[in-house]
């Protein structure tokens, strides 16, 4: 095997690209478009669970934090177990049956609205139980899409795909859940989320791909795989480094988003349309970054792309914690925080994912993928957390002001990370 360790002096020869592209791949764009419509319900999702709590329960800064915490909570406790398991059977499998469960669990909270039998309790546990299932979505995906894409020679083109429909879903789908929110209630409008994850069952369905069917050892135990999942991150530099920065960012994005949220809703009284206005404008940042991701790494170095998108996602949050003003001067700069944040973030996706799957064997792939996830999300869960009890505690503009200095110093940290150095894409390890 191959070692997956990357040195910075640039990339050893490739195999030769494939004719065409994945135009041409009819399973990965059956795959790619269920995905994307997933995605956006999963926007309605993300803006409407918090303001059903804040509107319809009268939820606390600490609560909502809470809230956004245990959505992503399972990721920290359930990651790495399910990514162990995901190496062991066929992936499409796994998909099906955890979209199949966010789509009834999901569609329980209207119902259960309509029965005046939904309080904040059952809701926090819906959202937890939600994020299980998202666990065990999110570590099988990533390790499938090599299987529909078949060639690393399109490994680029796909994460530049898949980046362009998460931020075409940024863009589309707060504007979505703003409207929806505000004209049958925030917990109803989930409804749509819960068909998203229909579509996506039946796009799987559809595929017809053979997927290799996964080594069976009977002397294979769970710890040990665990402890060389993680290993394999944490003993390659270039993983190491990118799964210790992604936790810095996720911390950082979620914490900026939640305490926006707050300070918004209860500081700048804007509605659920105006805030998903500001979230879907911001967003379209997202979306230029994934689209120019391709032709970008290309022409540059590729450390010195991730470098400059990774600085432009920490910087972002220091223009919503010096904005002054008149309140649409205060919004105008929100928006473009924003903005700034979802660009680098819609670049950076591409090169990290990317370095991802050429630096991991299909073997490995699932442990990989969910070593990230919990550190990533693990991130992401402590940032909400963290974001609703400063809120708390200090008020939105000074909570927001410590949340930007905090990401800054990150973005200076960044400077040490090996990935800055790298020329291009390195080898794939042998599969």
């Amino acid at each position: 095997m191959a070692s997956a360790h990357v040195t910075a002096a640039g990339p050893e020869p490739a195999a030769p690209a494939p004719p065409g592209s994945l135009w041409r791949n009819g399973a990965f764009l059956t795959f790619w478009l269920g995905e994307t419509v997933s995605l956006l319900g999963t926007q309605v999702t993300t803006l409407a669970l918090p303001l059903t709590a804040i509107r319809a329960f009268g939820a606390s800064d600490e609560q909502v934090g809470l809230l956004r915490f245990l959505q992503l909570a399972p990721y920290l406790g359930l990651a790495l177990l399910f990514g162990v398991w995901v190496d062991r059977v066929r992936r499409r499998r796994v998909m099906l049956a955890a979209n199949l469960v966010r789509m009834v669990l999901l569609a329980l909270v209207p119902v259960l609205y309509w029965a005046d039998a939904l309080g904040m309790v059952t809701l926090t546990v819906i959202a937890c139980a939600v994020g299980v299932a998202s666990v065990l979505f999110d570590v099988s995906w990533m390790s499938y899409v090599p299987t529909v894409v078949r060639h690393p020679a399109h490994y680029v083109e796909a994460s530049s795909k898949m980046g362009v429909s998460s931020s075409a879903a940024d863009v589309a789908g707060p504007g979505i859940a703003g409207l929806l929110v505000s004209a049958l209630s925030a917990p109803v409008a989930l409804i749509v989320d819960a068909a998203s994850y229909l579509v996506s069952v039946v796009s799987l369905l559809l595929i017809r791909t053979p997927e290799p069917c996964p080594e069976n050892n009977a002397r294979r135990h769970v710890l040990r795989e665990l402890r060389d999942g993680l290993g394999w991150v944490m003993r390659n530099r270039i993983l190491r480094a990118l799964a210790l920065v992604g936790f810095c960012c996720n911390f950082s994005m979620i914490t900026v988003w939640t305490m926006f949220l707050l300070h918004g809703t209860r500081d700048l009284h804007l509605s659920p349309s105006a805030l998903g206005g500001v979230f879907s404008t911001a967003s379209v940042g997202g979306l230029i970054g994934a689209l120019i991701a391709g032709p970008v790494i290309k022409r540059f170095r590729l450390g010195r792309v991730y470098l400059v998108a990774q600085s432009a996602l920490l910087l972002g949050p220091a223009l919503i914690a010096t904005a002054t003003g008149p309140r649409p001067v205060v919004i105008a700069m929100c928006v473009a925080s924003f903005f700034l944040t979802y660009l680098g973030l819609g670049v950076a996706n591409v090169v990290i994912v990317s370095l991802r799957q050429t630096s991991t064997p299909a073997s490995m792939m699932g442990r990989m993928t969910a070593a990230f996830r919990t550190l990533l999300f693990g991130g992401g869960a402590l940032g909400g957390l963290s974001a609703g009890f400063l809120t708390g505690a200090l008020g939105g503009d000074a909570a927001l002001t410590l949340a930007a200095v905090g990401s800054a110093t990150v973005a200076i940290a960044l400077l040490a990370s090996p990935v800055t150095r790298l020329t291009a894409l390195p080898r794939p390890v042998e599969q």
